[in-house]
């Protein structure tokens, strides 16, 4: 156990912001995953917008290493421009 005030608010607050990164990070894969699910064009125009927006936030709050995020990005626009 912690000997110092400071590490032990230290302890509390990394548990606080790992506990917000997973939420995030969580959030994205299922966004992510309803993306390869969509059926439609035009829904999964819709959704990549949004996801594209999330990866970009995950990256700026660096959960997520920047050249990860653009390698899903790029992946999952070919798979929109293969929808019908």
């Amino acid at each position: 156990m912690a000997n110092h005030k400071s590490s032990i608010k230290r302890i509390r607050s990394n548990e606080t912001k790992r506990v917000r990164n997973r939420y995030a990070a969580v959030t994205t894969r299922n966004a992510i995953k309803n993306l390869r699910n969509a059926s439609s064009k035009k829904e999964g125009e819709e959704l990549y917008g949004k996801v594209q927006g999330m990866l970009d936030k995950l990256v700026k709050r660096n959960i997520i290493h920047k050249n990860k995020a653009a390698n899903i990005k790029s992946k999952l626009s070919h798979h929109v421009a293969g929808l019908k």
